[in-house]
């Protein structure tokens, strides 16, 4: 995604979606975040200020991803355990979840139940394979897809042009948006996540997750962090059944079209990759 585009084609683009905002509590965090040594206990107080957002890091901290012998109830020692990156990209989902709350998103069950698996499972997958990016790789997964809200806001009709494309067994997605809106999700979740400053890299695949194939045929020579984020987002999404919740598809026809180019570049094999899912079964995530 070419970050050279002038104030008139970024308004062609856009098409009238307005980019929301990042809540103070999140400028606030940065703001600690960014200090040469984060106080961890101005985090805490920052996060407590909010019970919703405490109750959100609570319930991710007890989840059975992290496998704590005990109960974690004290905000304090979530927020040590976890770690100011994590904590973050919990409250940054949070965030555009409260900001694009409306009837139309709330129509939508199960898209953000959706959004927080692929995130567990991406960040489990990263750590399996050795990717060291696990916090980047946990961020993708949450805000991949953060552009679907802002369309369905924007646009009359949008889920029944999603679920059109995902039940396509071609998946041309993108292709499908382009010809309908003049803009597709993928771009307008590019620049949410760049507007908030998520890591490049993040940026980087959110722009094309639905066009891999473009990554992996047109990759530039050394640069292999880009591609294994996608890949993992991919891998992450098939688990997830993203393809079911979002797309009501009874097969994941991206997954087919694409798991050639992941398996390839991660060097796995089928049962490899099967392992792969199986642990994220024993930790109880993103599996029906």
């Amino acid at each position: 995604m070419s970050s050279e585009l002038n104030e008139n084609q970024l308004k062609r683009v856009l098409q009238g979606i307005s980019i929301p905002p990042q809540p103070q509590v999140m400028v606030d965090l940065h703001m600690e975040q960014a200090m040469p040594e984060p106080d961890m206990t101005r985090i805490a107080e920052i996060i407590s200020q909010d019970v919703g957002l405490s109750a959100a890091v609570l319930k991710f901290v007890n989840s059975a991803f992290f496998g704590l012998p005990r109960k974690i109830t004290s905000i304090q020692q979530a927020v040590m355990l976890l770690g100011v990156t994590t904590i973050t990209n919990i409250v940054n989902g949070l965030a555009v979840k409260s900001e694009l709350s409306d009837d139309a998103i709330q129509a939508m069950h199960s898209f953000w139940d959706n959004a927080m698996d692929v995130a567990a499972v991406s960040a489990s997958i990263a750590k399996q394979l050795g990717f060291k990016y696990q916090d980047e790789s946990y961020a993708l997964g949450l805000f991949h897809n953060a552009g679907i809200p802002l369309m369905m806001k924007r646009f009359d009709g949008y889920k029944d042009v999603l679920i059109k494309g995902y039940q396509d067994e071609n998946f041309e997605l993108t292709n499908v948006e382009n010809q309908t809106f003049k803009t597709n999700h993928s771009v307008v979740g590019y620049y949410l996540a760049k507007s908030w400053g998520l890591p490049k890299s993040c940026c980087a695949v959110i722009a094309y997750h639905h066009r891999i194939d473009r990554l992996f045929t047109n990759r530039v020579p050394g640069d292999t962090t880009n591609l294994t984020f996608a890949a993992i987002l991919k891998m992450s999404e098939h688990i997830a059944s993203t393809y079911k919740h979002l797309g009501c598809a009874e097969e994941d026809y991206e997954w087919n079209n694409n798991k050639h180019f992941v398996l390839e570049h991660l060097d796995l094999t089928e049962y490899d990759f099967e392992g792969l899912v199986e642990v994220c079964k024993e930790q109880g995530i993103g599996t029906e």
